[in-house]
């Protein structure tokens, strides 16, 4: 998924006009800005080739790309290479005396409303956004998801089916677990009915629970899981253990502990692994980062846990899945850690997003 970062916001400009306005953002958002060899200023980067050629570098590199050009310029420039939009860049346009920015482009998971409207509020400008959602200022899901770094269950068409209720004035009710709703007053779920008991439910057409539980009580009415991605796993294992192996003991401790496999959002091993076949297929199979931490990283928190001598003439240190997920989830470690197999898995809780 992307979400905009204002450290990765590019800028085209194609007019003189143009190149004043980028100056004056460039003084307060930290931009890259790209524009023609002879509107050329210092900072400024030119055209790599051509103005398409730049747009379609920029278009895989940033994670938003703000134009100040006609739309129907832009438009025909982004055409072939948008794809996909839980991938594509924020793209948002503004005319050259700042009257107007519009999101073009990836509203929600790119963050280009967002960032509309925080341009525009720099610019003193009219924020023009299209999105269903934010017309009738409701809350949607897909920003929801991006907020917390969620996701659920064929996400695309949950994201379309609870937008869709949501204007259509149904009711979809809106439940925290216990981890997070301390801080669900931070986000945007307006539209949403609030729910503090899934054993009593007002009248709702639809049901999302925010939540890691693998397992909920039984709604009778339709019940979509968004799954924040906290759950660490810290694993080690012996050379060339089945990929199979670590993936079913790695299932097996998640569902111990009642977690959705989704809420996976990290593994993580000691440097010698780094090419172990059954940790880089998990990887690649859950889509998620895989952390490698050095002996001496992992050392300093060996003390923490019972230690093994054959691991420690194995990889330099006693104990390797326990430090590994003491350090991604902060020391915020959950359950017994398993080992079976020549394998050993140790679970933790992070608070990032």
């Amino acid at each position: 998924m992307n979400t905009a970062r204002p450290e990765s916001i590019a800028l085209f400009c194609l007019t003189p006009g143009g190149v004043a306005l980028a100056q004056r953002l460039r003084s307060k958002l930290p931009l890259t800005c790209f524009t023609s060899e002879k509107l050329l200023q210092p900072g400024f980067i030119p055209f790599g080739g051509s103005f398409a050629q730049t747009v379609e570098q920029a278009f895989s590199q940033y994670s938003a790309l703000v134009f100040i050009a006609a739309t129907g310029i832009v438009v025909r420039v982004i055409a072939p290479l948008v794809c996909d939009k839980l991938q594509d860049p924020a793209i948002v346009v503004m005319d050259e005396r700042a009257e107007h920015v519009i999101s073009l482009l990836s509203g929600h998971m790119g963050g280009a409303n967002a960032l509309t409207r925080h341009l525009a509020e720099l610019l003193n400008a009219d924020p023009v956004i299209t999105t269903a959602t934010d017309v009738n200022q409701l809350a949607a899901l897909d920003t929801l998801a991006a907020k917390l770094n969620a996701t659920t269950l064929d996400f695309r068409q949950t994201v379309k089916t609870i937008n869709q209720m949501l204007v259509s004035q149904q009711r979809v009710g809106l439940w925290w677990d216990r981890d997070f709703a301390q801080n669900a007053e931070c986000y945007d779920t307006r539209g949403f009915v609030p729910i503090d008991n899934l054993a009593v439910l007002p009248e709702l057409d639809a049901l999302v629970c925010v939540t890691l539980r693998a397992e909920l009580p039984p709604q009778n009415i339709p019940l979509y899981k968004l799954v924040p991605k906290r759950v660490v796993a810290g694993i080690g294992c012996r050379r060339d253990t089945s990929p199979q192996t670590v993936a079913t003991l790695l299932s097996q401790q998640l569902a111990e502990n009642n977690f959705d496999s989704l809420a996976l959002s990290a593994i993580g091993s000691v440097t010698l692994k780094q090419d172990e076949p059954a940790l880089l297929e998990l990887v690649l199979r859950h889509q998620i980062p895989f952390k490698l931490f050095d002996v001496d990283q992992l050392a300093q928190h060996e003390q923490r846990f019972p230690s093994s001598e054959f691991v420690r003439l194995t990889v330099g240190v006693g104990s390797v899945s326990q430090p590994a997920a003491w350090l991604m989830s902060n020391g915020n470690l959950v359950g017994n850690t398993l080992r079976e197999q020549g394998v050993t898995i140790t679970l933790g809780v992070s608070d990032k997003c």
